[in-house]
């Protein structure tokens, strides 16, 4: 195999895992809130919880970044 293919074939791999992580941080963070996030952050216009799911992604973001490097 190509050196080319093997790290596209890597480079999709950790991209599907990294997604999944990500997608299912969001939806721990989601069910576990006391309040819709949908409806503060959209409806009501809350920008504190917009900020704080803001840096969730941004540090389980920077976690699967590391994850991945090392």
């Amino acid at each position: 195999m190509s050196p080319f293919l093997r790290t596209l074939g890597a480079t999709v791999i950790y991209t599907l895992v990294g997604l999944a992580a990500f997608s299912f941080v969001f939806w721990i963070c989601v069910k576990i809130s006391p309040v819709s996030v949908r409806k503060e952050i959209e409806d009501d216009q809350n920008v504190a919880l917009a900020v704080l799911v803001g840096s969730v992604f941004i540090g389980i973001a920077l976690i699967i970044a590391a994850a991945i490097h090392s």
